[in-house]
């Protein structure tokens, strides 16, 4: 904080562009597509690769128009409030209460994917029991207001960052040591002409993308930014670059390893088996736990993140205050909401799968994505002075890229996506009288 004589405290703008990119791998976790690979692999017909390059453009564009908006507010950062204020307050609000589903279902495929890693551990001990700790475990964290620290999460990013190149390395072992490889071999994790399809190819993207989620919270730091016009923009599209090359080299190597069409002891923990064969039980165990601790920690924070949304929307009153917009008096944390958020989680853990789950949040993500391509659109070129070319065509060339991987999500997902969002029109109808109120906010509070 910074201040001068007579005037109130202010935000220093301490962080220049290789901060906040740090901040955003961080953030994303540069093991992010090894949880998702046997989902996608088994979805695209081993291409992952394929689906992880197009989710990047997807991504790149998308983020060039998150950066943009954050120019034009520099205080929001949020698709909420972008799409509320661009295009209509409706459409805002949709946004807003796709955004409530994405809140609420990361900590649950967060807990479904640590049980399902802990039964690597201890296979005896049976998944519900494994889903009631690690559902009672982000609820506990959350309860005591326990947070990791910027230096643990570097930590935490470095240690990943060592176990992502040992795994590189034994893979590249591992491969060149396997005689037989056949024509074709290091081409086909790419384009595999036996097993390509479009739809299926599209199907994986959908989940692929998953990869990349996170990416827009750096739109949240503009007011601690030196010249956050430019850094805040350069910074989300450069994590976005990142993490995409990060991450086809990872499940490229991972295909090499373990090629299409051989099944996995597991396809939500696959990764970790890849990691098995490449370098054996110690690898396994590492990889397994490192994925593990990361998983916790994205978990406790998602849960986190959803009871601050709940109660910035109980503190507005847009749904009933007494009991979400209430603080516990001794922890200042909205217990109720924890608690509450908890029960959903552990809910969650026994009526989903985890690539159901990923799927969902994508139908939540993918509707803000495309409200903040065509606000850019409006901002910039329908209404603002710069009608130059980069304007007109990078946030349309977002849009259709993120609605042709919305529309190839699987039925199964569309159909509980368009079930929360028609829930929602109907509360948002109620709560407004017909929307001839003021709609429904959603927006967390400020730390």
């Amino acid at each position: 904080m910074s201040s001068t004589a007579g005037q109130a405290p202010t935000l220093r703008r301490a962080l220049h562009l290789w901060d906040l990119v740090f901040y955003g791998l961080i953030l994303i976790q540069v093991t992010a597509p090894m949880p998702l690979f046997g989902v996608v692999e088994q979805e695209a017909r081993g291409h992952v690769v394929t689906t992880v390059l197009i989710g990047m453009f997807a991504m790149m564009f998308t983020a060039l128009s998150y950066g943009r908006m954050a120019r034009a507010y520099p205080s929001a950062g949020s698709a909420y409030t972008y799409v509320g204020k661009e295009l209509h307050p409706a459409l805002g609000y949709v946004t807003g209460w796709s955004m409530l589903m994405d809140y609420i279902l990361n900590p649950i495929i967060c807990t479904i994917w640590c049980s399902k890693a802990a039964l690597n551990i201890a296979p005896e001990v049976p998944y519900a029991v494994w889903a009631v700790f690690f559902a009672a475990l982000f609820t506990g964290l959350n309860l005591r207001g326990i947070r990791a620290t910027a230096r643990t999460n570097e930590f935490l990013g470095i240690a990943m960052g060592a176990v992502v190149v040992w795994v590189l390395v034994a893979a590249t072992r591992y491969v060149l040591a396997t005689p037989d490889k056949g024509p074709g071999f290091f081409l086909r994790p790419f384009y595999d002409p036996a097993t390509f399809s479009l739809p299926a190819l599209l199907t994986g993207t959908s989940v692929a993308v998953l990869t990349y989620i996170g990416f827009d919270a750096i739109s949240t730091l503009s007011e601690e930014v030196v010249n956050p016009k430019r850094n805040i923009l350069l910074a989300t599209v450069l994590v976005c670059f990142l993490i995409g090359v990060l991450s086809c080299i990872e499940v490229y190597a991972g295909q090499l390893v373990w090629p299409a069409g051989q099944a996995f002891p597991d396809v939500d923990t696959a990764y970790v088996h890849v990691a098995g064969r490449a370098g054996g039980v110690v690898l396994f165990q590492v990889v397994n736990l490192t994925l593990l601790v990361a998983t916790i920690g994205s978990g406790a924070g998602a849960q986190t993140a959803a009871a601050r949304l709940l109660y910035g929307m109980g503190r507005d009153n847009s749904i009933p205050k007494a009991f979400f917009g209430a603080l516990d008096p001794k922890t200042r944390i909205p217990r109720n909401n924890v608690l509450i958020t908890g029960v959903v989680i552990l809910a969650g853990a026994f009526l989903m799968t985890y690539q159901l789950g990923a799927e969902l949040l994508n139908f939540g993500a993918f509707i803000g994505f495309m409200g903040v391509n065509v606000s850019s659109f409006v901002h910039y070129w329908l209404r603002g002075r710069d009608r130059g070319w980069s304007h007109l065509v990078l946030p349309l060339a977002g849009f259709l890229i993120c609605l042709v991987i919305w529309l190839n999500l699987r039925p199964v997902a569309k159909l509980g996506g368009f079930a929360w969002l028609t829930v929602g029109i109907a509360y948002g109808a109620w709560k407004t009288k017909g929307f001839r109120r003021d709609l429904v906010r959603f927006e967390a509070p400020p730390e």
